[in-house]
């Protein structure tokens, strides 16, 4: 193949696939060596970054996939919202997730001392929704189920591997940005996590606030120590 076929082939790939595309794949589908594969990617990237492109290739979850570009999010996403519901979370699952995130792999047990209240009703949430997938069972009595974030979560927040991870404050932006802002973030519904009265209590003062809500809808002491706790079990563990 010359290099403008394997260009034009690379494009081709990276456009037909649902996940990422990695390395290992593209170089097989193309029949090259990786290293030649790598270079014609960087090619494709560097091709995409003018201002005339809308889209762009970015590398996420171990692989490339066709991104819209940063300063043409407000339109696409009002385009995505006309076509279906966007994903929205409750605050309590966005808490949960958030804990799941820096703490992985993280047991129900765990993660309910973390936040103070039952997240059974969350994590079913969180688990309906692809963000998050089970990572085995813990070595301790009982054998708990462990839980990890999944492929579609690296997908949703645009992160390439959980290395990529922002401090607990930035996640909250982020998380904001992925779910379409406020409007991501959806009210308490009466089975949704089973929430205790003091947590839907602490949800619903958030949602009144005019700022943005933080990630854990509590104080800036709570959530310091939300923070601190979660952040001294977080894992650097790779995911495939």
């Amino acid at each position: 193949m010359t290099p403008q076929e394997i260009q034009a082939a690379l494009e081709a790939i990276i456009y037909a696939a649902d996940e990422p595309a990695t390395l290992d794949q593209i170089a097989r589908a193309l029949g090259v060596e990786k290293t030649e594969a790598r270079a014609a990617l960087d090619l494709l990237v560097a091709a995409y970054q003018t201002d005339d492109r809308g889209i762009e290739v970015r590398k996420v979850a171990h692989g490339w996939k066709f991104y819209t570009k940063a300063q043409h999010h407000d339109v696409v996403r009002k385009f995505i919202k006309s076509l279906q519901p966007p994903l929205r979370l409750t605050m309590p699952a966005l808490e949960t997730l958030a804990v799941i995130a820096y703490k992985q792999p993280a047991t129900v047990p765990e993660i309910n001392e973390i936040r103070g209240v039952n997240v059974g009703g969350v994590i079913k949430t969180l688990l309906e929704k692809h963000l998050i997938t089970t990572a085995g069972r813990k070595p301790v009595i009982g054998r708990p189920i462990l839980y990890r974030t999944s492929r579609q979560f690296l997908m949703r927040f645009g992160l390439s591997d959980l290395e990529e991870l922002p401090s607990l404050k930035e996640f909250e932006q982020l998380a904001q940005a992925a779910l379409g802002s406020d409007e991501g973030v959806a009210p308490i519904e009466p089975d949704d996590a089973r929430a205790t009265s003091g947590e839907a209590a602490a949800s619903a003062t958030s949602a009144g606030e005019s700022a943005p809500p933080t990630a854990s809808g509590k104080s800036a002491s709570e959530d310091s120590e939300t923070a601190r706790a979660a952040s001294a079990g977080a894992t650097s563990s790779d995911q495939s």
